[in-house]
């Protein structure tokens, strides 16, 4: 490994560093990526019932459905992306770390707006309840742009064996993201399901992207 600032190599202790300043960002962002899609799940759930009556409950609860898979697929669209856009940081610094917190203070916020889409779809509020879940992903969107640019910028957090070619294809693929959560949060107002239907569909065109980019 080479110092950014010059061609001196990087001594063992500096390339220690750099190794385990790396490591624990991304072993406490998968924890809080791991406990935010977990906690998803307990959002789901159904009345008390009797056996005649559970059937109808648990399709009465297809929201909940909904909003669970859409919120786990979104959150793991990001875990992978983030684990993929990890391998081309050389090292994190202060500022980096602290945009990297404020995605993960976005991230374990999902399951609450998840949980009133859960609640409150096809129900008088469902409005408020799913600005409030497009809101979430459109401030997540946000943030992961400023945490890409800002290492990106200058290639001041970047390694030098990546190439700009690879450096291209990343932008690329955040380019669509921002104004796409924009618009589902526009949507929101209007139509509430259509909404989290488009969100749904956003989180299905970038799982395939997503897979490619784990395997390289």
């Amino acid at each position: 490994m080479h110092s950014r600032t010059g061609s001196r190599p990087a001594s063992p202790a500096e390339a220690t560093l750099n190794e385990i300043g790396t490591t624990r960002l991304e072993a406490f962002s998968d924890g809080v990526f791991a406990i935010a899609a977990t906690l998803l799940v307990l959002e789901i759930g159904v009345h008390p019932a009797n056996g005649h009556q559970l059937g109808h409950e648990l399709t009465r609860i297809w929201p909940s459905y909904l909003a669970y898979v859409t919120s786990f697929i979104t959150i793991g669209i990001i875990w992978i992306n983030h684990h993929h856009n990890m391998r081309a940081i050389e090292r994190p610094d202060r500022t980096f770390m602290f945009i990297n917190l404020l995605l993960l203070l976005d991230v374990a916020f999902i399951p609450f707006p998840t949980r009133l889409v859960a609640e409150y779809l096809r129900h008088s509020g469902e409005g408020p309840a799913v600005i409030a879940y497009a809101a979430t992903l459109l401030v997540m969107a946000v943030l992961y742009t400023i945490w890409w640019r800002y290492a990106r910028a200058g290639r001041r957090l970047i390694a030098p064996t990546v190439s700009e070619s690879e450096l291209r294809a990343i932008d690329r693929g955040f380019a669509p993201g921002l104004p796409l959560y924009l618009l589902v949060f526009v949507l929101a107002f209007f139509s509430p399901l259509a909404a989290v239907i488009l969100t749904l569909a956003l989180a299905a065109f970038y799982l395939p992207s997503a897979t490619l980019f784990a395997e390289r």
